[in-house]
């Protein structure tokens, strides 16, 4: 029996790397019956067929996963915008960046479209950077940051995360030509890109794998998590054993000092913003 991975999953049949090859797989009939769902990133168990197939007869325990994209495994998310065409969603951006925090995920910050606003990605390089987050200024036109993209990219599984027309398909494109994925254009109207990309794939890249995941608009948190989420934003961290009481959420509270460095210009005002505004989502309902 051989291990591998699963690359890509559609209607019931999945596409398994293994040291063999790649592998078209069905799922044993048992699995169909205790698995919720098989994602693509899950280690599995296989039993060869003939002419390239084979048979999933066992899913390895898994590290993590992530609901939207559904995809499993993953050891860092790079978090995709355009600086310009889209304009950049902040508030989407700090919502990816701290779902991976509170799911233990490392993330780097990829600012694509560069030679479209210089300095606007200088500025928004500058404001990740100090977080800290490993922050990239990418362009394919130019073309920059593509060499630190590929050194972050080795020998990894990552997932590229990002609303639809920030190049995220292009970037990989000009990464490893060979890929030939397919790009769109950005609607000038409503400032938003067709999902080019229709399904979650992971694409061999060097020693590791990358994922060219379908774009999305909107993420959600769980309500409850009221007490973790300052956790999830790394420049609070700084400052949090400050304060005047134990268990200060930073809002209102006496003797903030997250609230004292935000006075003095030490955090991002867009940062504690969206901070407050994540903070109401997660309150439970009664």
């Amino acid at each position: 029996m051989l291990e591998g991975i699963i690359v890509k999953g559609i209607g019931g049949m999945y596409e398994v790397e293994t040291p063999q090859g790649r592998l078209r797989c069905t799922l044993r009939g048992r699995l169909r019956l205790t698995m919720d769902r098989v994602l693509v990133g899950d280690g599995v168990k296989v039993s060869l067929g003939g002419e390239g197939t084979g048979v999933v007869e066992d899913v390895l325990p898994r590290r993590n996963e992530l609901i939207r994209p559904a995809i499993a495994n993953i050891d860092q998310v790079l978090v995709v915008f355009a600086v310009r065409n889209p304009k950049p969603n902040l508030l989407l951006l700090d919502r990816i960046l701290v779902q991976a925090e509170l799911m233990d995920l490392a993330s780097v910050v990829v600012l694509n479209k560069a030679d479209l606003n210089p300095q606007g990605a200088q500025e928004l390089k500058a404001l990740y950077a100090s977080i800290p987050y490993p922050t990239i200024t990418a362009s394919t036109v130019q073309p920059q940051g593509l060499e630190e993209l590929r050194e972050v990219l080795q020998g990894k599984v990552s997932v590229l995360a990002g609303p639809s027309g920030v190049g995220k398909s292009s970037l990989l494109n000009a990464l490893s030509p060979e890929l030939k994925l397919q790009t769109g254009q950005v609607s000038e109207k409503i400032q938003r890109g067709r999902h080019t990309t229709r399904s979650v794939e992971l694409l061999p890249f060097g020693q590791g794998y990358v994922a060219d995941t379908p774009g999305f608009s909107q993420l959600y948190l769980e309500p409850g998590q009221e007490d973790t989420l300052q956790f999830a934003f790394p420049e609070f961290a700084r400052y949090r054993d400050a304060c005047q009481f134990r268990g200060c959420l930073h809002r209102q509270e006496p003797g903030c000092a997250v609230l004292k460095a935000l006075e003095m210009g030490k955090i991002a005002p867009s940062r504690y913003e969206h901070y407050l505004t994540l903070f109401q989502e997660v309150l439970p309902c009664y």
